[in-house]
């Protein structure tokens, strides 16, 4: 944070370029100036917003809905993602990348449900429409304003070209019960088709991978048994509405 006289501002250095885009967008706080320094770094200045994090229930609300909804069909965002080099994710490269993280790891049920039933569904799952997704849709990447009048999605580091559903799968898992999933996805703009549903599996199981190789490579061992645990459920739930 940086004070000068009543104004405060919060400085980042060698921010992504991306910030720009996002701060014209109104999905992060505004961007004020951008400066380079004598030593070569960026410094970026954006407007110091009084608020607070959203809480896990609050998630399930319209108003994320519509931001992300927002960020999720904004043609600016992927134009300066794709100048930034980056390039759409597919299902098959997902799994790819997972299969890989598997090798060498002890395959347990869960685990080998998950990568038998990825494999299976990929190209079922593969959606052409690729748009930018945050991919780290946590509760405390969401401000709220004080006067809860905006809402902003920040952390940015790992944003992706991907489908949506990516997004809406961790949010939707994680924050949203399952009998109002469809509700949700209403408020979004969406209806819960079977196409869509598998989508929303697929994505649902390739993260909860994700985090378990990362919770067992930092020994984190317990919540990796929870992630295991929610892998089962996730077969179960594909078992019974794939179908």
């Amino acid at each position: 944070m940086a004070r000068s006289g009543e104004n405060r501002l919060f400085i980042k250095r060698n921010s992504s370029p991306f910030l720009a885009v996002l701060s014209a967008e109104g999905i992060v706080p505004k961007l004020l100036w951008t400066r380079r320094m004598d030593n070569g770094d960026v410094l970026t200045a954006q407007k110091w917003m009084k608020g607070r994090v959203l809480m896990p229930k609050e998630m399930a609300s319209e108003q994320v809905a519509a931001l992300l909804k927002k960020i999720h069909t904004s043609e600016p965002l992927v134009s300066m993602l794709r100048r930034l080099g980056k390039k759409p994710i597919t299902t098959t490269q997902i799994l790819e990348q997972l299969e890989q993280q598997a090798q060498g790891r002890h395959e347990t049920r869960a685990l080998k449900q998950a990568l038998h039933l990825l494999k299976d569904t990929a190209e079922l799952a593969e959606y052409p429409k690729k748009m930018v997704c945050h991919s780290d849709i946590n509760h405390n990447n969401w401000l709220l304003s004080h006067d809860e009048k905006n809402l902003y999605l920040v952390d940015w580091d790992q944003a992706v070209i991907a489908d949506p559903a990516m997004d809406l799968a961790m949010l939707l898992y994680w924050y949203v019960e399952e009998a109002q999933w469809a509700d949700w996805l209403d408020h979004y703009g969406l209806q819960f088709t079977q196409t869509l549903r598998l989508r929303l599996v697929w994505h649902m199981i390739a993260m909860t991978l994700r985090f378990m190789f990362w919770h067992q490579e930092h020994a984190e061992m317990k919540k990796m048994i929870l992630f295991e645990k929610d892998l089962l459920w996730l077969h179960e739930y594909a078992a019974r509405t794939l179908h």
